[in-house]
């Protein structure tokens, strides 16, 4: 049941942004061309999905485990500290040059073209040098305490 569900929300996702274009880099770029031909369709969409998802989350919020029965796990971090502000810049620098950010580059995988595929193997070896990061910096700061 768990994966039926699962596989009924990704499509329900993925259509979701091809419907509304998210899968079109041109659509996302001229979202983001404030200064130019804006396109604030886009963000039409986001608000959407915000006002989709704050009963959601206030529903969520007052559950220990989900409909499935799984337990809920949601964010609890509250701090804006430099690695989220890295992280945003990097996210953003990497949608407004290529178009695309994670949910609409695997659509777009699936509909065809060799751009999203390319942009996800990016993203995903950029994920991998993050946690091998991160995991060095975790054994620096060990060996630093034993020391």
């Amino acid at each position: 049941m768990k994966i039926l569900f699962a596989l009924w929300a990704g499509l329900l996702f993925g259509t979701g942004l091809i419907l509304s274009e998210m899968t079109n880099p041109a659509k996302v770029l001229a979202f983001l061309d404030l200064a130019g031909a804006w396109d604030p369709s886009l963000g039409i969409v986001m608000g959407g999905a915000l006002l989709a998802a704050m009963p959601a989350y206030a529903l969520a919020r007052r559950r220990r485990r989900s409909l499935l029965g799984e337990p809920l796990q949601l964010p609890t971090a509250t701090r804006i500290d430099r690695r989220l502000l890295a992280g945003s810049l990097v996210f953003g620098a990497g949608w407004g040059l290529a178009g695309y950010c994670p949910g609409p580059a695997v659509a777009s995988i699936l509909v065809g073209g060799g751009k999203p595929l390319l942009f996800f193997l990016a993203m995903v070896a950029g994920m991998g040098v993050f946690e091998l990061l991160g995991r060095r910096g975790k054994r620096d700061e060990k060996q630093r305490a034993a020391a």
